[in-house]
């Protein structure tokens, strides 16, 4: 594939999963037996799961970005459960317990490139990621999070091909590939569409535009208006919904 033909930025990427998931929502609360909003909306998540993965790989504050998308979702919970009563864990929790495991994943390829690290420690910094992601699982199976633990598990397929914070050999500089980033990427999607099936497979649709990202998030400063947009369009659909039943 040519590289002028990857043209579409993180923004323009997180813009179009937002429209998908608007429509997934105008058809969950206005048109519940109309599957087509459902389909649309099933693009919505691979795109959001990719660009989580690629905001763990190129932010400068890695806590700061774990407690920005984590804190949000604590917030939302808390809202959620004041006035639904409910504990459903929604989707900023899922993608704060990817970044967890993302995490422990680059320090395993941390020490495991180092030269410096010894066995010990890399074979700990292994044990530490292969405890993380079981305890993701083991957290999914006490707890409804949104996605389920397949869905937790989305954004780490994506970083496996992560190597941006490891000074690979330079025979193994080609590891380091946003298309290897997203084939992995695929496969997540795939195992997650075998296992959960129905209209899942419709998300393999957005790897298409998915390889058509530049790598570059886009001149406008649209950081924090993603974090907010999640709430706030649930807020204003349910308010919609209020006033509807009122004049009816």
């Amino acid at each position: 594939m040519k590289k002028s033909i990857r043209c579409l930025s993180g923004n323009v990427l997180k813009i179009l999963a937002a429209i998908f998931m608007v429509c997934d929502h105008i058809g969950l609360f206005f048109y519940p037996d109309e599957i087509a909003f459902r389909l649309i909306g099933r693009l919505s998540f691979p795109i959001f799961a990719f660009m989580i993965a690629e905001g763990a790989r190129y932010t400068k504050n890695k806590l700061r970005y774990l407690a920005t998308v984590g804190g949000l979702g604590v917030i939302c919970q808390l809202v959620y459960f004041f006035f639904a009563g409910s504990t459903y864990m929604c989707i900023l929790i899922t993608f704060a317990l990817s970044i967890i495991m993302i995490y422990a994943l680059a320090y395993f390829k941390e020490c495991l490139f180092s030269k410096k690290a010894g066995l010990i420690k890399k074979l700990l910094s292994g044990a530490l990621f292969v405890l993380t992601v079981c305890a993701v699982y083991l957290l999914n199976r006490y707890v409804a999070i949104d996605y389920g633990f397949l869905g937790c598990l989305a954004p780490v397929f994506a970083s496996l091909f992560d190597f941006r914070a490891v000074k690979l050999p330079k025979r193994l500089e080609w590891l380091d590939s946003l298309y290897l980033r997203i084939g992995a990427f695929s496969v997540g999607l795939i195992i997650r569409a075998i296992v959960y099936g129905d209209t899942r497979w419709v998300s393999l649709f957005a790897i298409p535009l998915l390889l058509l990202y530049s790598g570059k998030r886009g001149k406008a400063k649209m950081k924090y208006f993603f974090y907010v947009f999640y709430p706030a369009h649930l807020v204003l659909l349910q308010a919609i919904v209020y006033i509807l039943a009122m004049y009816r």
